[in-house]
């Protein structure tokens, strides 16, 4: 698999990047990135796969047999503090998207021989999670996990913020050895901001069959068929990333490199790091009485936050600087 890992998105055209089985000399999933201009529409079949359609950004209308979904979408970017609107469909459906306006749209693909009910997976059913600490810190939108209805599809997507490691420490999921370690396949389809960025992904194995370093740039996909797969980004630059996973059994069971665990251990996270503000709490605000200045951590809103207390009104990441 070595120098095939690497997917470069087209500039230009409908189909921004597309893996397939085939494509990619594996079994379970598949992917695709579609660029939408207003009023174009996509037509296809799910066949003998189940399909989850991420609205990226802009709006979309969705509509499968008798069933419909209009104007789905919320956000400009998927860098916005919000997660994403998605359908769920199970094989033998017909599926017809139809954007409302310039809209980017993810396909996620996964044998199945049944599947589930079709249905919406709105934003507010999706769980938002804070992984890592200090520079190993990144923000989770879980659309589509193990615990929520589906036959193979696993799907989520990240947020890291500039200068920080993600999918770190690095880790695998390609050993059918449950529940230690679950063998998964897995996409990973990049976003930066501002779009010239860059962030740098590597795919290695024990012994060294795949060890690969990738430069990715806005819109790349990277293959991961085995092995660990570690992404920094550089300061300056803020990540995206939106997943798939699949294979014989769905569940998310992965392993450290045992290699690097004593590394990040060791390393504590420097001051300063997010904590969470949860509803009706009150913490104060910078002031020469207090001497702190508490701010959202990356990906997150603060209602309030001119105010000379900060009343919680979520699960809000914030992070507590000195001064």
């Amino acid at each position: 698999m070595s120098g095939r890992l690497l997917v470069k998105a087209a500039r230009e055209g409908r189909s921004i990047a597309h893996v397939t089985p085939e494509s990619a000399g594996w079994r379970y999933v598949g992917f695709e990135a579609l660029r939408l201009g207003p009023g174009e529409k996509f037509e296809a079949r799910t066949g003998p796969r189940e399909l989850c359609i991420v609205v990226v950004s802009g709006h979309v209308s969705v509509a499968s047999g008798e069933l419909s979904w209009n104007s789905l979408g919320n956000r400009a970017s998927p860098f916005e503090d919000v997660a994403p609107y998605a359908v769920y469909l199970p094989p033998g459906r017909d599926v017809h998207i139809a954007a409302e306006d310039a809209a980017e749209v993810a396909l996620c693909w996964a044998p199945a021989k049944q599947g589930v009910a079709p249905r919406l997976i709105e934003p507010a059913t999706m769980k938002r999670t804070v992984r890592g600490q200090g520079s190993n810190t990144r923000y989770v939108r879980d659309i589509l996990p193990q615990d929520e209805p589906a036959e193979s599809l696993l799907v989520v997507e990240v947020i890291t913020p500039p200068g920080n490691a993600s999918s770190y420490p690095p880790h695998k999921h390609d050993t059918d050895q449950l529940p230690v370690e679950s063998s998964l396949e897995e996409t990973y389809y990049h976003r930066l901001d501002p779009p010239q960025g860059f962030a740098f992904q590597r795919v290695y194995t024990d012994d060294r069959s795949i060890d690969e370093a990738m430069t990715v740039e806005n819109r790349d996909v990277v293959m991961v068929p085995r092995g660990y797969h570690p992404v920094v980004v550089p300061h300056g630059y803020t990540s995206y990333y939106l997943n798939v996973m699949a294979g014989p059994k769905r569940v998310w069971h992965f392993h450290n490199d045992p290699r690097m665990s004593g590394c990040w251990r060791r390393n504590k996270p420097p001051h300063p790091r997010p904590r969470p503000l949860i509803a009706g709490q009150q913490f104060p605000v910078s002031g020469t009485k207090h001497g702190l200045t508490v701010r959202a951590a990356p990906g997150f809103s603060i209602p309030g936050e001119k105010t000379s207390q900060l009343a919680g009104k979520g699960h809000v990441p914030i992070m507590i600087f000195r001064n």
